[in-house]
Order: structure tokens, then sequence, then C-alpha cells
């Protein structure tokens, strides 16, 4: 993760917190209210970064950041990605076919059971022969 490189590179776990949500694009505000702390409190940290970090702006620090949330963004993607194909897998492992309601089977074959001219629901016990006499 950034923040084991940011603390073998000699910050404290909360000045390491506030580099990561500041590469995040955090203003000062947004990081107090996200750690519980002042916005001078904020300050007073990205001073000390500044220092241990060697570099000059809030800008040189995310530059610097960059690679490293890139490679750890890389790796989370790979993991989710594995994570999704195995899912995946276990929900659809082999698609089925499947057999038409009415139909079976008989040595392999499907067998379609219905009669042409039949169907339920015409009102006349399901024969629709007869509906066109005028009865």
């Amino acid at each position: 993760m950034l923040r084991d490189v940011l603390i073998q590179k000699g910050l404290s776990n909360r000045e390491s917190e506030v580099a990561e949500l500041v590469t995040q694009g955090l203003s000062n505000k947004e990081v107090a209210n996200q750690l519980f702390v002042t916005e001078k409190t904020v300050k007073f940290h990205l001073t000390n970064i500044y220092k241990k970090m060697n570099v000059k702006s809030r800008a040189q620090l995310i530059v610097w950041c960059l690679p490293h949330l890139g490679f750890v963004e890389k790796e989370e993607r790979q993991a989710a990605q594995e994570q999704a194909n195995a899912q995946k897998t276990i929900q659809n492992p082999i698609q089925q076919n499947t057999i038409p309601a009415g139909s079976q089977t008989v040595g392999g074959s499907i067998i379609n059971n219905s009669i042409p001219g039949l169907s339920s629901g015409t009102g006349n016990g399901g024969n629709d022969a007869g509906s066109s006499f005028g009865v």
C-alpha cells in the first residue's frame, strides 16, 4: 500500500494517512473532517511531510505518490477481476439446455406434446375448430 511506502520513507502513521488523503484529492478541510482533527493540525502534518519527503508543495507530494498509488490500484484491480471471474464460474458453472414446457425427451430427442389447433383458454374446452361455425 501507499501508506506502507510512506512509512518506510520516515512518515508517522498519521502523516502517511494525511498524505494518502491529500493524494486522493481531498482539501485540508476534508482531510481534517475525515481524521477528526482541525485544519491547523492537517497543515502541521503537511509541513512535516514536505520536510521528510523533500518536496515543496502539495502538487509535488501528489506527483511523488502517484506511481506508488498506481501500483497499488493495479494490484487491487487484478484481485477484483480474479474474484469476479471466480464468482462468475460459481454462478454459471455450465450452461444447461432447457426443455420447453409440455415436452419430453425420448432417447435424447425432444418431443413436443402439444397438438396443433388446441389451445387452453379459448372458452370452448380448448377446441378452436368449433368456434367458426356460429354455434
